[in-house]
């Protein structure tokens, strides 16, 4: 099923995006363009079509695999296909800088995006996204905000509010996969079916929806770190004797 709303947000996006870069006259980044392209397309996937209609039918699995996509595709690569032009004409104000600046500190960071992924995979939270398609609405959105802001200490292109340095983006993506693995560590271990589901198999489908957060959790941080220890050592200058004859 198509959902108007969803395709609504990720037009929105995009046309945002394109008037941003006519209003600044700066030349298309095809790299930029086509990492957004595939934030954009990871959205309408976790939101529109089978993974979204087995969702809404309760299956856990397909629950799990939506926030999968929202926090470890589309959030990273909306970010990161955002030029510093542009993200920096937003940051202008004093106030809102400041504001991001507080939000996407490492801590902060982390806090909110731990807090907000615990919350919604709480049993009455998660209960409500089941039963309203507001509260569905209200946790991607919920999720998708605090997963970019997650995201911003690695990926911020920004100059105003810029990522951090490549040692501590190091340390601090070990910390990031720490709140989903713990989250899906309590689902898959879990001896009781702690959320309502419409499989005729109701404790392998929630076990299944905690495998599949388990891994990618631990598989993505690692390949992020992976990135930026090899763009960490191609920035060191090289520092070894020169010879001349």
């Amino acid at each position: 099923m198509i959902h108007p709303e969803s395709l609504a947000l990720v037009a929105g996006l995009g046309a945002a995006w394109l008037a941003g870069w006519r209003r600044a006259q700066l030349p298309l980044p095809r790299g930029r363009a086509a990492t957004f392209l595939g934030g954009l397309l990871a959205l309408t996937a976790a939101l529109n079509g089978p993974l979204h209609d087995l969702a809404e039918r309760s299956l856990v699995s397909a629950h799990m695999t939506q926030h999968l996509v929202l926090i470890l595709i589309a959030a990273p690569c909306l970010l990161a296909g955002m030029p510093a032009e542009l993200i920096d004409a937003l940051l202008t104000r004093r106030a809102v800088r400041a504001l991001v600046a507080r939000a996407t500190t490492p801590v902060t960071a982390l806090m909110l995006y731990a807090t907000a992924l615990v919350a919604w995979h709480v049993p009455g939270p998660y209960a409500l996204t089941i039963e309203s398609p507001l509260w569905h609405i209200a946790a991607h959105a919920t999720m998708l905000a605090v997963a970019v802001i997650a995201w911003w200490p690695v990926l911020s292109p920004s100059q105003r509010v810029p990522a951090l340095p490549y040692a501590a983006q190091i340390l601090y993506l070990f910390a990031f996969g720490v709140p989903m693995t713990v989250v899906a560590a309590m689902i898959t271990g879990a001896e009781v079916v702690v959320y309502p589901t419409a499989s005729t198999t109701p404790l392998e489908d929630q076990r299944l929806g905690g495998i599949l957060m388990w891994v990618p959790a631990g598989i993505v941080p690692l390949i992020a770190f992976t990135v930026v220890f090899f763009r960490w050592c191609a920035a060191e200058p090289d520092d070894g004797p020169e010879y001349s004859e």
